[in-house]
């Protein structure tokens, strides 16, 4: 039961600990501590009130613990701690009732008014002065819960910022890919004499890629349409390579053009299509690329020719940063999901939040 963190207990003991001394202050000045019998029974009724005080709110902390108040939206808190409150609060008046009853703690007054109106009236009229001070320890406890859950936000989005910039950085060493650039200058050297015209659309095509690899880690997401420009530069250079062993396709929704994805995403599903699917078959095959706006969510997928391995499937850096900085970017609220569609078609998806 006395369990608890310890500035949890050093709050519960400056609280109440303030809430005698202030009690004991006005005693003082009004004289009441004067006479022996007056001074004596003042303190016993102060101790045994502030030992339900603490003992109750920390009976009321473990309901709120267990009972996860602190989870739900602040209308079904407030109704929560304020009922929790007028409950603890009840029995606050009943346990202190019993307790000066027991004691004999109750002034020649208090007696009269007992006669009077009776037992259940004054533990309601006790009850009504718990309630305030149930309230303001709830309120109290509820701010202090607020303000070190924003904190730990705020910690926790710069631990975040900080672990997206180091795995992006690493994405931008797998994306410079030496292979594929040199390929890709072999490529550009074909052509130089073959065709020069295409020779320099080719070395403006890699600059491109090259330059988005390297300012990536410089945002967090960029619009559709830039990513697809440099999946297009990509597609165009892996063309000059495989000629006519690579088809590509397009199905995207121009309404989407302008969302905002995670930078080199949908270029890296691309390049794993070309490397592990068209790479591999004789006879090439079809990369298709598609996008699309379903449920409120972003829909990038990408199909190639090939067959599903355990190499390509789930292994690899490139496929795990997508599965990483998707988990860090978009908790619960994405997916990623690569399978084989059919006998002779791989198909990798993403879901984003639009």
């Amino acid at each position: 039961m006395f369990r608890g963190k310890k500035s949890y207990w050093w709050f519960q003991l400056l609280g109440w600990g303030g809430f005698f001394l202030m009690h004991l202050f006005f005693a003082w000045f009004y004289g009441k501590l004067d006479d022996t019998a007056e001074r004596s029974l003042f303190f016993a009724r102060a101790l045994s009130f502030v030992s339900i005080g603490i003992i109750m709110t920390h009976v009321m902390r473990i309901f709120i613990r267990k009972l996860n108040l602190l989870n739900h939206n602040i209308g079904i808190q407030v109704v929560n701690f304020m009922l929790l409150s007028f409950i603890t609060a009840l029995l606050c008046g009943l346990v202190e009732h019993q307790l000066f009853d027991y004691f004999s703690l109750f002034t020649s007054r208090e007696i009269e008014l007992l006669k009077k109106r009776g037992v259940w009236l004054m533990s309601f009229n006790s009850t009504i002065s718990w309630c305030i001070y149930m309230f303001l320890w709830n309120a109290v406890y509820l701010i202090y819960h607020y303000e070190r859950d924003y904190q730990q936000q705020q910690i926790d989005t710069l631990q975040l910022k900080a672990v997206v910039r180091e795995l992006e950085l690493k994405t931008i060493k797998s994306n410079i890919n030496p292979h594929f650039i040199f390929n890709a200058l072999n490529s550009i050297r074909a052509l130089v004499d073959e065709n020069p015209e295409r020779a320099r659309e080719a070395i403006t095509e890699l600059s491109n890629i090259l330059r988005s690899s390297i300012t990536m880690h410089r945002t967090e997401t960029v619009m559709l349409k830039n990513e697809l420009d440099i999946v297009e530069d990509y597609l165009a250079l892996e063309q000059v390579r495989f000629e006519d062993r690579l088809a590509v396709r397009f199905d995207i929704d121009h309404t989407i053009l302008d969302k905002q994805i995670p930078p080199m995403m949908l270029q890296t599903l691309v390049e794993n299509a070309i490397k592990h699917g068209i790479g591999r078959e004789v006879k090439g095959g079809v990369v298709s690329i598609g996008a699309s706006l379903k449920n409120n969510l972003i829909e990038l997928c990408v199909r190639n020719t090939g067959r599903l391995t355990n190499n390509n499937g789930h292994t690899g850096f490139g496929l795990n940063s997508i599965r990483d900085r998707l988990k860090l970017l978009y908790p619960g609220r994405s997916g990623f999901e690569i399978r084989q569609l059919t006998p002779e078609m791989v198909e990798a998806k993403i879901e984003l939040p639009a």
